[in-house]
């Protein structure tokens, strides 16, 4: 009789890999761990905001495939986050400043993937702090390092940059109703300029305002439907508040770690209802007011490893448009009127995912 183990040399190692395959494949069909609900505020109040989930990987918000790892190898490539600042959405994309990689992390949720903008020659990033996306899908970068604001076409080719050298310091961008919005550190001040053609339309606050709506730092800029534009002030420990013509509006906040203060006010961000989101990296909490400046609630836990932990919080965004994404989430019976993305400079996650809750 033919001995068939020398007509098949190695045969007991094929069909183990074979075995490792399928069982490999049956957990590459298990759905990611969802985290328990938290709900801000805490019960017994009527909850408004859910944390979620939170990634620091493409892996960490996609999902970890074992069959993927089994076959690309333990040398395959790892995409993580490693110091956010500003984050911002278009529909189907979410778009991080990675300040220590120097690029831009693309998350593309249609495609469950995550890829770095790649530039070259002038196109190269220093220190990408925050980032706008246009009607167009034109991606503008404020970079404190070049201390210009770069413009990348939606497929991503390097447009040219906004700046010349020792006019500004970036720090913060936002587009509406065809301007750019771009909060300019060295000269205190909030610069707008025409989307078509770059032009310099005004400044921030406008002249002749004496110490109203003063600004000391002006470190990011938000603005709303109504095209009142929102400065977070992180050297004078407050939110101004001005008009589409530049003019003071108000100020939201004062120096201090109690609600309704600052101490590190970063991120700003406002929803329709021009809510207006802003990000301490002191009290490392996220507060939420009103279109007239009143406190309406904080959210986030710091210093914990937990559901909604916020460590160093930096960036902030307020996404309508990817809310389908993350339906799966949501805890029964509620739902969701638009996201909240918060960038966390330190810890875990670096980028957490909440949920404005629609009233029942």
């Amino acid at each position: 009789m033919t001995d068939t183990r020398s007509l098949f040399p190695g045969r007991s190692s094929v069909l183990l890999a074979l075995s490792l395959l399928l069982v490999m494949a049956g957990c590459a069909t298990h759905p990611k761990t969802k985290p328990q609900p938290a709900f801000y505020p805490a019960p017994p109040d009527e909850p408004r905001i859910q944390y979620l989930t939170g990634f620091s990987s493409e892996d960490e918000l996609f999902g970890n495939s074992g069959f993927k790892n089994f076959i690309l190898g333990p040398d395959r490539t790892f995409k993580p986050i490693g110091k956010p600042y500003g984050v911002t959405s278009s529909p189907g994309r979410w778009y991080v400043c990675d300040t220590v990689a120097s690029t831009i992390a693309i998350m593309n949720l249609d495609r469950k993937s995550m890829h770095y903008l790649k530039t070259s020659g002038q196109g190269n990033l220093g220190v990408p702090i925050t980032s706008a996306v246009d009607a167009l899908g034109n991606l503008y970068v404020a970079d404190s390092s070049r201390e210009q604001v770069l413009m990348y076409s939606a497929d991503e080719t390097y447009l040219g940059a906004i700046g010349k050298k020792d006019e500004m310091k970036p720090s913060g961008v936002a587009i509406a109703g065809g301007l750019l919005y771009v909060s300019d550190l060295k000269n205190h001040a909030v610069r707008v300029y025409q989307l078509g053609n770059h032009e310099l339309v005004r400044t921030i606050p406008s002249e002749g305002q004496g110490e109203k709506g003063k600004l000391y730092s002006p470190t990011n800029v938000a603005v709303d439907k109504q095209g009142r534009v929102y400065v977070s002030d992180t050297g004078g420990f407050c939110v101004q508040v001005f008009d589409a013509e530049g003019h003071y509006v108000r100020t939201i906040g004062q120096q201090g770690l109690a609600p309704g203060q600052f101490a590190r006010p970063k991120g700003i961000a406002v929803d329709k209802e021009s809510r207006v989101y802003v990000a301490d990296a002191a009290t490392q909490v996220l507060q939420l007011f009103d279109s007239e400046g009143r406190l309406l609630m904080f959210f986030g836990d710091p210093g914990s490893t937990g559901p909604g932990a916020t460590s160093l919080p930096a960036g902030v965004a307020v996404d309508y448009d990817n809310v389908g994404y993350f339906g799966s989430f949501v805890a029964p019976g509620r739902q969701i009127e638009y996201l909240i993305l918060v960038a966390n400079q330190y810890g875990n996650p670096k980028i957490s995912v909440y949920g404005f809750l629609k009233q029942r």
